[in-house]
């Protein structure tokens, strides 16, 4: 069926990070638009917190056990830790539907997808980071063609950072940027041992700062600022960290925008000048056809990948790409004992970065975090003790505990494609299966870069207490499926964002992306959607 005769004049898939701001370029350029996505919510309103700080809420409010655990348990992650098991009870809604909708099968590559409003950037860690010319070389792009983007993205989000050994890998240049983040007294610690031997640590390619967040330390356009509460994984409540569902929700105050959620898009179909998008509705699985005269994808990588592949049936597969993740548990002994400081942050408190030939090349980076309002049994569950004696030890080793999340660059190779399978069992007809194998040589040159921080770490009082790989596809950060080519071909992209193969359709998201640097990629994915949705209003 055909929701209406209506023909936009832009179709917009996808609320998330790429969505809203391809979304609102559109709308400020003068396009009218049509924006569809699954839109899911927050039906039980696990994320109503009390405007408490954490300590607060522990020692004072009597009913803690639907907030911090849910209503049955659900924030209890049992059995092996996946992709997404640290999500807390109020960000669950984040994956409602995707077992379903968004149906994948693979025993190599495990990813993490989301329907909701907002999409998984409402969890993201919200850390801002610029790709340098090389990156962009190796991405297939000219980096002056990103900076304007970057910096309306910044003053559209907000930013606050500090200029030190970090800020060439992260937002030098910028301009508007607010005050950094504190951090903690033990990581304020750690970043002077590094300040009093920096010269030591540059001349071995490690350079640390803190990191640039999409965060405010003051006030502005009725966010308030950041309040150091250490509910940032719990709630949103003063709007002070970023996220993709304020856009969104600004938008549906303007002339020009049009939201149609709980819809699944399954493909599209050029007739004339006439883009028909096929839809499938969530409560009903009935099929909806919108009209437009030119479609933007931007619903993460692997939906556009699903969405090309049934769109245009002579493709077979497709390629991805996703950053190699390790995260490290640390022992900072020195801290040992120490009250923990009811005012902190449980967003990252460092950077590091691994650039041993220091031209920004092919960086690997760690962000360094503390641990505390996640709660206790997550650690616990990770220690080879049992409960008891377990809860005891890591009870008093917490406030010397910090967790590195290493990430690595990623050019792709054979052995990593995505392809579709019919199946009569899904509500879209079609499994996605994927296929991520990494070859003995990349993995030893991965490991051989994460020893570089460990003897870092080691050098300034972090004892490494094992480091654990969760698997491809943890890392949350992907791209490729469709790269970027100057020569017109299937399964690729103009520099300008549009699909070859198509006259009016246009990839907003990570999919061009020939290259995937370390550094997160959400910063340049939505300075990416704006660049696309000005070159495709403007063409």
């Amino acid at each position: 069926m055909e929701s209406e005769e209506r023909t936009y004049g832009v179709v917009v898939v996808g609320a998330g990070l790429a969505g809203v701001h391809a979304c609102q370029t559109l709308v400020e350029a003068g396009a009218n638009v049509l924006l569809l996505d699954a839109g899911v919510k927050d039906k039980e309103g696990r994320a109503s917190f009390p405007d408490l700080d954490f300590e607060t809420l522990r020692h004072s409010m009597a009913d803690q056990r639907r907030l911090f655990l849910g209503d049955a348990f659900e924030g209890i992650p049992w059995g092996n830790l996946k992709v997404g098991a640290q999500l807390t009870p109020a960000r669950l809604y984040l994956t409602e539907g995707v077992d379903r909708w968004l149906r994948s099968v693979s025993d190599s590559f495990m990813p993490m997808e989301s329907l909701a409003y907002g999409g998984l950037g409402n969890a993201w860690g919200a850390g801002c980071y610029m790709f340098s010319e090389a990156e962009f070389s190796r991405m297939g792009f000219q980096r002056a063609d990103f900076l304007a983007a970057y910096q309306t993205v910044a003053d559209r989000i907000g930013i606050a950072a500090a200029m030190d050994d970090a800020s060439p890998y992260t937002v030098s240049g910028i301009q508007g940027l607010q005050p950094p983040l504190e951090i903690e007294p033990r990581m304020q610690r750690f970043l002077q041992r590094y300040t009093d031997s920096k010269k030591k640590w540059n001349s071995r390619g490690i350079h640390m700062g803190r990191p640039a967040l999409a965060i405010l330390t003051r006030h502005r356009d009725g966010r308030e600022a950041f309040a150091y509460e250490d509910m940032d994984f719990w709630h949103d409540n003063r709007r002070s960290v970023y996220r993709p569902w304020m856009t969104m929700d600004a938008l549906k105050e303007r002339p020009g925008v049009c939201k149609v959620f709980g819809r699944i898009v399954v493909s599209f179909q050029e007739s004339d000048d006439v883009v028909m998008v096929h839809t499938r509705r969530l409560d009903n699985g009935e099929n909806e056809v919108f009209k437009a005269r030119r479609l933007v994808l931007c619903p993460g990588v692997l939906g556009t990948a699903r969405i090309v592949m049934r769109s245009l049936p002579q493709i077979g597969e497709l390629p991805i790409l996703c950053n190699p993740y390790t995260y490290l548990p640390m022992l900072d002994w020195r801290s040992l004992g120490e009250a923990m400081p009811k005012r902190r942050s449980g967003m990252g408190q460092l950077s590091v970065f691994h650039d041993p030939d220091g031209l920004n090349t092919n960086v690997s980076m760690a962000s360094l975090y503390t641990y505390r309002s996640l709660l206790l049994f997550r650690l616990v569950k990770e220690t080879p003790l049992n409960f008891s004696d377990a809860r005891a030890v890591m009870q008093y080793l917490l406030s010397g505990i910090s967790i590195a999340g290493i990430h690595h660059s990623e050019s792709g190779g054979h052995g990593r494609r995505l392809w579709l399978e019919a199946d009569a069992n899904s509500p879209t007809g079609d499994v996605l299966h994927a296929d991520y194998r990494v070859g003995a040589d990349e993995m030893r040159e991965a490991e051989r870069k994460e020893d570089a921080f460990i003897r870092f770490f080691r050098a300034m009082g972090q004892v490494p207490l094992r480091k654990v790989n969760p698997g491809m596809g943890a890392s949350i950060h992907y791209a490729g499926v469709l790269p970027m080519s100057t020569s017109e071909g299937l399964c690729h992209t103009s520099p300008e964002g549009r699909l070859y193969g198509t006259r009016n359709v246009w990839v907003g998201d990570a999919s061009s992306f020939r290259y995937l640097p370390a550094k997160g990629i959400s910063f340049t994915l939505m300075a990416n959607a704006h660049r696309v949705a000005s070159n495709m209003f403007g063409s």
